[in-house]
């Protein structure tokens, strides 16, 4: 991230180190576990953030606001979440649930991961985006319970959760999902579950059929792994996915396929591509901005690979350096700016931008 010198050259080294931490994660624990019953139409309205009213924004109300919408943006990267974590990269529901609560309190506000590259990011004057992104489709992520209720402990309900208690916080995420989302592996729950998180505002998205690493596959196999999960996708009822995270953060030796490619007569095409770690991204707005080398933030505390790496301590920092940080204007229409990061802006976006 050239916003933090001297950070960027580690990226490759940490995204290594998930790599492998997540190898390890799905071998000490089988992937799957019991499937969530059919999806009936939900009972439970969804929670509703409490959006500030539309305003043009000026270079008045961007000074007032604290605007800087050339900032650092942090993408979290879960995997499953356990009542008793196994590996590392593992978080519990309380886990979870406070650092949820951290951000709702720290004035941020979830978007999808598809919003983020797209520039759409509509955030009330003086927030801070923040993307929430879920990897696997593990079973811990969403499940309805009896009444058609997300279940207890499930990352969407503790989404619902803080977002009740604290009605500025959007109750969205992205969930990058493998060929038996959720573990569900019988087609019609596969997609009444995903039926259910799309009319809900999440983003359901394309992780390879088999998570495979991408790296030791033939250019070939590569394609075939993300259309497979391209297909299935479709089958679902899913959106066609904008986004793709890299299984284990691990880029394929041609480097490009991760973005787009063809196998047996179909074609892809991403707008991002998303990695493993370790850092805060840049704005989508700025000059500097690779939407095909995203970085994410490992959810984690602060001890050994963590110390500065993952979301504890990325977290503290953005707070220390309030001025690093996106913070909206309130008005998607513009981008503002204090007027010493004027340059740092798309030229393309010159007549939407406010410099004060």
């Amino acid at each position: 991230m050239r916003s933090t010198p001297g950070l960027t050259p580690v990226i490759g080294i940490v995204n290594i180190g998930v790599m492998i931490v997540a190898v390890v994660a799905l071998l000490v624990l089988p992937f799957g576990g019991d499937e969530p019953p059919a999806a009936p139409a939900p009972k439970t309205s969804r929670p509703a953030a409490s959006p500030a009213p539309p305003v043009a924004a000026t270079a008045e109300s961007a000074r007032k606001a604290g605007a800087n919408e050339a900032g650092l943006v942090p993408v979290l990267m879960y995997h499953r979440i356990l009542r008793k974590r196994v590996a590392s990269i593992d978080r519990t529901p309380a886990q979870l649930r406070k650092e949820l609560e951290r951000l709702a309190t720290h004035g941020y506000v979830p978007i999808t991961a598809a919003e983020f590259v797209a520039g759409a990011i509509d955030v009330p004057a003086g927030a801070h985006p923040v993307v929430l992104t879920f990897d696997d489709g593990n079973p811990s992520h969403f499940a309805l319970d009896a009444d058609g209720a997300p279940k207890k402990d499930t990352v969407v309900r503790i989404i619902y959760d803080v977002a009740k208690e604290h009605p500025g916080f959007r109750p969205v995420a992205t969930f990058w999902i493998n060929k038996n989302p959720f573990g569900i592996r019988d087609h019609d729950r596969q997609a009444a579950a995903v039926r259910w998180l799309v009319e809900h505002g999440f983003e359901v998205g394309n992780h390879t059929f088999g998570h495979p690493d991408l790296y030791l596959l033939s250019k070939k196999r590569v394609s075939e792994a993300i259309v497979r999960e391209q297909r299935q996708l479709a089958k679902l009822g899913a959106p066609k996915s904008t986004t793709f995270a890299l299984p284990y953060g691990s880029r394929p030796k041609k480097r490009s396929l991760a973005r787009e490619g063809r196998w047996d007569g179909t074609s892809y095409h991403f707008d991002a591509v998303f990695l493993a770690g370790a850092e805060p991204t840049i704005s989508p707005y700025a000059k500097d901005f690779d939407p095909y080398n995203i970085p994410r933030i490992q959810s984690n505390g602060k001890k050994g690979e963590c110390r500065k790496w993952c979301s504890q301590y990325w977290l503290e920092w953005l707070d220390r350096h309030p001025d690093r940080r996106y913070t909206s204007d309130g008005d998607p229409a513009h981008v503002s700016v204090p007027r010493r990061l004027k340059g740092k802006i798309k030229s393309r976006l010159g007549r939407m931008m406010i410099a004060y």
